[in-house]
């Protein structure tokens, strides 16, 4: 799961047809990942931050 700095969570998965992320599936890949921006679909449709 990503914690985005907009206070949202967004599940992220490699789990085809849905999207192709095979950079979730190892350590490596996840880390080179990280400060990548992400679309928050919650911030458009105008959900309050999630919680911890």
């Amino acid at each position: 799961m990503a914690k985005l700095s907009c206070g949202h969570f967004q599940h992220v998965r490699h789990n085809p047809p849905w999207s192709e992320r095979p950079w979730v599936i190892s350590q490596n890949g996840r880390t080179g990942m990280l400060g990548f921006k992400l679309n928050c679909k919650k911030c458009d449709t105008g959900s309050p931050p999630d919680q911890e």
